[in-house]
């Protein structure tokens, strides 16, 4: 693996990828500011900055971003506190930094201007969680002669295809996920809490390889009925119902999967349901391939659970695109809704689900060139544990 640090490599500090791939990557984007007339960008969301450069530091809240002229190498700016890091992880050089007590914006300009040559048509990513409002109006004041444009998703569109190398992160992160969906079904009883179950799938996701410390979304009681439960002391029951997502990532690239798992029995009415929803996502999931709009396994999943009976209404989105993501991200901007107009195509890697009242089934997917790869192996049925 190349890198631009001195000493050993050492896997906490050295790029993910080898040095081609970002080289490719930026090329790529590279294409695309050359065709919108665009003489460099700032990346400020933390993915960006890590899928061009390779730098990553868990400090990504500061304020930093990657400088990338249409021609040539990018650059890194960030707090100084994070050169240990930029040194080891960005395969690029040329960086610049700013320290505690100085005028990041005022540094940000000189950074800029020193990169520019000339160039006044630079576009930066607005939309990014890290361009507040006070940061957007101080580097305008800051660089009063810069053109600042929307850079309108260059970047993030472009990661929404996964390299054959990106997937593998991915594949990794599903083996984390199945273990700890395991964790859940061992630790899951009457008479134990939510913390409880949590503590087990964090700690087994730990161990087979994520980086990420949720567990996901798990809740029991009414709030099995809703979306974006997390745990708490609540004590489960006999005939419970667990909801349970497992959210690991290994290098921050994510892959999950839902399942439902009920306390101690479950009725013939209720594995009636599960297995209605899941005969849903089959049907749905045998749709998808490269080429096909997403609109057509999106509507097999709503006709499929309103046919049914199963709810009286569908409103949730039914495919989001997922890949490199650093909290507070939770998916990509890619969804499968009522109005999609975009198509599958190869490399694209989705969590797609189903929920009908406290039941939910998902998994994580990458498209291929015939079909797609379910990433998430897990068995596909309702898991009933002992009381």
């Amino acid at each position: 693996m190349t890198h631009s640090g001195a000493g050993a490599v050492d896997e906490g500090a050295s790029p993910w990828f080898e040095r081609q791939e970002y080289l490719d990557r930026v090329r790529r984007l590279q294409r695309v500011m050359r065709s919108l007339g665009i003489e460099a960008l700032l990346a400020f969301q933390p993915e960006s900055v890590t899928w061009l450069t390779g730098f990553f530091t868990r400090g990504y809240s500061t304020f930093q971003f990657a400088f990338v002229p249409a021609e040539g190498e990018p650059s890194v700016f960030c707090r100084d506190v994070a050169r240990y890091y930029l040194e080891r992880t960005s395969v690029f050089g040329g960086h610049g930094v700013w320290a505690d007590g100085d005028d990041r914006f005022a540094a940000a300009a000189s950074f800029v201007r020193a990169k520019l040559s000339g160039a006044r048509r630079v576009a930066a990513e607005l939309d990014a969680w890290q361009m507040t409002a006070q940061r957007y109006l101080a580097l305008k004041a800051a660089l009063p002669e810069i053109d600042l444009i929307d850079a309108d998703g260059a970047v993030a569109k472009l990661r929404l295809i996964k390299s054959p190398a990106e997937i593998a992160y991915q594949r990794r992160a599903a083996k984390a996920a199945e273990a700890g969906m395991q964790a859940a079904l061992d630790t899951a009883r009457a008479g134990v809490s939510e913390r409880e179950v949590g503590a087990a799938i964090v700690a087994a996701m730990i161990r087979a390889g994520s980086d990420h410390p949720g567990p996901g979304p798990l809740s029991s009681g009414e709030r099995a009925f809703h979306l974006h439960g997390g745990f708490t002391d609540r004590v489960l029951r006999r005939g419970d119902t667990l909801q349970c997502e497992t959210t690991p990532a290994v290098k921050h690239h994510h892959a999950r999967f839902m399942r439902t798992i009920k306390i101690g029995a479950a009725s013939q009415l209720e594995e009636a349901k599960l297995q209605a929803i899941i005969e849903v996502q089959d049907t749905a999931l045998a749709a998808v391939r490269s080429g096909v709009a997403a609109s057509i396994p999106d509507a097999i999943y709503r006709d499929g659970i309103l046919g049914r009976g199963l709810r009286k209404d569908y409103t949730n989105k039914t495919f989001y695109s997922i890949g490199l993501m650093m909290p507070p991200v939770g998916g990509e901007a890619l969804e499968a809704a009522p109005g999609a107009t975009w198509t599958f195509e190869p490399g694209m890697v989705f969590h797609t689900y189903v929920l009908a009242d406290s039941f939910g089934f998902s998994e994580t997917i990458a498209i291929t060139e015939t079909g797609f790869e379910r990433l998430t192996q897990f068995p596909r049925r309702l898991f009933v544990t002992p009381g």
